[in-house]
């Protein structure tokens, strides 16, 4: 399988904890900046409504949240994911507060969650970290002097993505959760919801 994590920025450490996890996705950082540029060239087209998929109308795309009491609507937002036989084995979905191309030499905070079931199949339904060892959300500001970074693995923090809808057409779900950082310090998210193709960069 093709493993792919989207939203891990450059600069961005692998934490000691999520490495004694053995997550597969610690293995896979820095892949969004190495293909972003591949991205912007996507056209966004619109897809037609799938039964199984999310992606409804390129219009209805989003990816939103309220994080520490802030409302955002993501920009640069992206789904990947695949797996064995047609099966979902990995998802990744994440966002930046505003567009990368305002600023590139300095990146905006992000907001992404991912989740793997090698072997088995992500399928539509309710997946909350810490039941779900291989799930993690993460919350990351950018700085001068390095990536501040809130994500679910420090303390066992709870974070539910809710999957209505997912398919080659896209996905479909809301989420919410709360991510800490190392000094234990927390972010509330609520109000979760995104509406995403699969692959196409929305909102860049």
């Amino acid at each position: 399988m093709k493993k792919l994590s989207w939203f891990i920025y450059r600069n961005h450490p692998l934490n000691e904890k999520d490495a004694d996890r053995n997550y597969p996705l610690t293995k896979l950082s820095r892949f969004f900046l190495a293909v972003l540029s591949v991205f912007f060239l996507i056209s966004l087209g619109g897809c037609k409504k799938d039964s199984d998929g999310g992606a409804e109308e390129a219009k209805d795309y989003f990816f939103k949240a309220t994080v520490g009491g802030k409302e955002i609507n993501y920009y640069s937002v992206n789904f990947q994911g695949g797996g064995n036989d047609d099966r979902w084995e990995h998802i990744v979905i994440g966002g930046s507060e505003s567009s990368l191309l305002n600023n590139p030499k300095q990146l905006p905070p992000s907001l992404d969650f991912e989740i793997w079931k090698q072997g088995g199949n992500i399928g539509v339904g309710t997946y909350s970290t810490p039941s779900e060892p291989l799930m993690i959300a993460r919350y990351v500001v950018q700085t001068d002097q390095g990536s501040l970074i809130w994500n679910t693995s420090w303390a066992d923090d709870v974070f539910t993505v809710k999957i209505e809808a997912i398919s080659k057409q896209g996905i479909k779900g809301t989420f919410s959760g709360t991510v800490r950082n190392q000094a234990g310090q927390a972010v509330s998210i609520t109000n979760g919801s995104f509406n995403l193709p699969y692959k196409d960069l929305v909102n860049p």
